[in-house]
């Protein structure tokens, strides 16, 4: 049985923000598990009995060699994607780059990555990146949550 396919999954993904304020986001590979091609805050499967945010601090770790300091819930939301039969819970969470120069080490699951100013996002983002950055926003404007 597949999460998110057979039972409703659990995926958490962080805003990550560095000194510079921008934001960082992957671009998903030919491997991943849904939207192809798009542009995500980046995340991954809760796996049982782990918390939240060991969850995300664990897949930034192994997806691209970075550190994590996680600030606070940024929200929850469904993440519904009809045409391709998944439904996952989505937990997202605003966090700071502590250290790791970000590479990719995934190459199948991601192919680009890089860091953006929140008024220039690449495109197309994600579902659940789209609704994130539309609760960001009612938030906090445009500005990381750590500058105002």
């Amino acid at each position: 049985m597949r999460a998110g396919v057979d039972y409703i999954g659990v995926g958490v993904g962080a805003m990550v923000f560095n000194d510079k304020g921008e934001v960082f986001l992957s671009q998903r590979g030919p491997k991943a598990s849904n939207e192809r091609g798009t542009w995500e805050f980046p995340g991954g499967k809760v796996d049982f009995g782990e918390r939240l945010i060991d969850a995300i601090v664990r897949e930034f770790a192994e997806e691209y060699s970075m550190q994590i300091a996680v600030l606070e819930l940024l929200g929850v939301d469904d993440h519904i994607l009809p045409d391709e039969g998944q439904h996952w819970i989505s937990p997202t969470y605003i966090a700071r780059h502590v250290d790791g120069a970000p590479r990719i080490m995934e190459p199948e699951k991601c192919i680009a990555i890089g860091w953006f100013s929140l008024a220039a996002l690449p495109q197309p983002l994600s579902v659940i990146t789209q609704s994130d950055v539309r609760a960001y926003q009612r938030r906090y404007g445009m500005l990381p949550p750590f500058d105002k």
